[in-house]
């Protein structure tokens, strides 16, 4: 028995450590899963889209599958890397920059569990449901954790220097925020009365958890951004995590307050499909606000030869959170201003996902994603290196 599993340990230990050059364990870290997020937001967007016509459907149906192929390609290699290579996970809930990005797995799956629902339509059968439930019950499980367990480490185990504020810091506490707005999709598949009711206050709850701790994130980001400034690293791209629970917020707002009519009395949904849009307007203009400037940043940071990695997908759900938002406006203002919006965004968000697609294809190609990161990337003074 022993023998057969050291054979088995070695299989595994050479198949992960080949795709490397020279040799070494490859990494497969929790920012992966941000991959498995920008992907299926393009799926979700692309069928919520007004006007979008049984053209979309279909290419929404196509990149879902996509998604869900590679949330199950990647959650067996994590799990096998886990198993083989425990020393690099101890690792990895230790780096208080790594750390950050375990909110990315529950994402994922409440991303593909959203999908399900959006994608293949109200028709499901009861098994379909029942796979949404499940993923989004994981996913729900795993973002509370994190949105505890991360920020509880940062506080009292990690050392953070004082530029140490990143848009990465909104990861773990976005989890319950993504709950709130797929959950909404669930509400109408949960049993009548109570547990209905429940559900759409617990949606709720979690609404509330990741906005008031994203809003504090935010504004120690632009603290350290107004002291410290930014470099050419590659950690310039988590800025546009910040638009993530913008996005999502109004997203969530607004598909509660969609299905309020069907958890709780009448002179309560009102107020809350009210509140869709006296939330989701202010906001909105705060989020175009912070896209300008990321904008502006990340050009800034491109001509100072910021590299590509693993940080580019934050190029993809936040902005497919704005999609989301938008077209949660247009449908409770019916205002044609958020359908532009809407569309504008998917295309920024679809040029996005080809590119970091295409740029993460050709780093896998070449091993390149797949070594270790380095160790530090310098950090800046109103663009003087600090570090």
């Amino acid at each position: 028995m022993p023998d057969g599993r050291r054979t088995t340990t070695g299989f595994w230990s050479r198949l992960l450590s080949s795709p490397i050059p020279g040799g070494g364990p490859v990494e497969i870290s929790p920012n992966w899963f941000a991959s498995v997020m920008g992907t299926g937001i393009v799926a979700n967007a692309a069928v919520s889209l007004p006007g979008g016509g049984p053209g979309m459907l279909w290419f929404g149906r196509v990149i879902w599958f996509a998604a869900a192929l590679l949330l199950l390609g990647l959650s067996i290699a994590y799990i096998v890397h886990w198993l083989v290579y425990p020393d690099k996970h101890h690792d990895y809930r230790h780096n208080p920059v790594m750390a950050q990005f375990y909110g990315a797995p529950p994402m994922a799956f409440m991303t593909v569990a959203a999908g399900i629902l959006l994608v293949w339509g109200p028709e499901l059968p009861t098994w379909a449901i029942g796979c949404s439930w499940t993923l989004w019950l994981l996913g729900t499980a795993g973002g509370l954790v994190t949105a505890v367990w991360v920020p509880f480490r940062l506080f009292t185990s990690f050392d953070v220097p004082k530029d140490g504020a990143f848009g990465g810091w909104l990861m773990p506490v976005v989890p319950p925020m993504v709950s709130a707005a797929t959950g909404a999709l669930l509400v109408p598949h949960a049993a009548t009365g109570v547990l209905r009711e429940t559900m759409f206050y617990a949606c709720y709850a979690m609404f509330g958890l990741s906005l008031m701790a994203a809003f504090i994130i935010i504004t120690l980001i632009w603290n350290r951004l107004a002291h410290f400034g930014t470099s050419g690293s590659p950690r310039v791209p988590t800025l546009w995590i910040v638009l993530g629970p913008l996005g999502q917020s109004i997203t969530a707002a607004g598909t509660l307050g969609a299905v309020a009519f069907l958890a709780v009395r009448p002179e309560l949904a009102h107020a809350f499909d009210l509140f869709a849009v006296l939330y989701g307007v202010p906001v909105w203009g705060f989020a175009m606000l912070w896209a300008a400037l990321a904008t502006l940043l990340t050009i800034r940071a491109r001509r100072q030869n910021m590299s590509f990695a693993l940080t580019w997908w934050a190029f993809t759900f936040p902005v497919g959170t704005c999609v989301t938002g938008a077209i949660q406006l247009a449908h409770h203002t019916e205002l044609v201003t958020f359908e532009v919006m809407a569309w504008l965004a998917f295309v920024g968000l679809l040029c996005a996902w080809l590119l970091v697609g295409w740029r993460t294809g050709r780093g896998l190609a070449r091993g390149e994603l797949l070594r270790p990161p380095p160790a530090g990337q310098p950090t800046s003074f109103k663009g003087k290196l600090v570090d």
